[in-house]
């Protein structure tokens, strides 16, 4: 699990974030002054800082500089201050990652994992029960074919993509052509039992297909 410390004093906007990123396996810490952050920081160690700029006490770009002298931690600046003499500053004082707001929650959770990619290259590299090979158009199981429909490929496919991220049902129906004409949700309901009786997932306890209640569905590749 990826820990990351969030210094951000809007407190509804840094508990939405806080929400979203866990759903995805990210531990979020927020503090809302920069004291607080401070302090959170030098008692605990964390994978990587989100920082807002305009708060109370202390500018964010103090912050970054005081971080970046003591620690390597990679540093996401997070602000409605997107001129580019603020970037520029960002950069410079030592973040590596610049993202305006207003933005969508799951660009966070794409950055982050970039982030830790390039820290962790390892975390690209490792092995996964379930692989996809595009040019024969197959997905296996251990290096075990299965044989799926067209629209059970395109389904899991899309999901392996977007691994560990809630997709809702509404999204498949959206977003996959060949179940467009099944336009009710529950028929993604029904193609999923399908798809778990073929990958050997337990329908009452699933390992990789798991259930998000209301939504739709996520998938774990591991």
């Amino acid at each position: 699990m990826i820990n990351v410390l969030m210094i951000e004093d809007d407190c509804e906007l840094a508990q939405l974030l806080k929400m979203s990123l866990q759903k995805e396996d990210i531990e979020v810490t927020v503090a809302s002054t920069p004291l607080e952050g401070l302090s959170l920081f030098q008692a605990r160690k964390y994978d990587l800082l989100v920082l807002d700029l305009s708060l109370p006490q202390m500018d964010g770009m103090e912050i970054c500089r005081l971080i970046r002298q003591e620690s390597e931690i990679p540093i996401i600046i997070s602000s409605a201050r997107s001129d580019i003499r603020d970037k520029m500053m960002g950069f410079s004082r030592g973040a590596d990652d610049y993202i305006p707001k207003p933005y969508d929650s799951q660009e966070l959770v794409f950055r982050i994992n970039a982030i830790m990619r390039r820290i962790h290259p390892m975390m690209a590299k490792k092995s996964t029960p379930f692989e996809i090979d595009d040019h024969r158009h197959e997905i296996s199981k251990h290096n075990i074919p299965l044989q799926l429909t067209q629209a059970e490929y395109d389904i899991v496919s899309y999901m392996i993509n977007k691994d560990r991220f809630v997709i809702a049902r509404e999204e498949l129906l959206l977003n996959i052509g060949s179940i467009k004409y099944e336009s009710s949700l529950k028929s993604i309901d029904v193609i999923m039992g399908r798809i778990r009786q073929k990958i050997g997932d337990d329908p009452k306890n699933p390992r990789y297909i798991v259930s998000v209640r209301g939504i739709g569905y996520k998938f774990i590749n591991e």
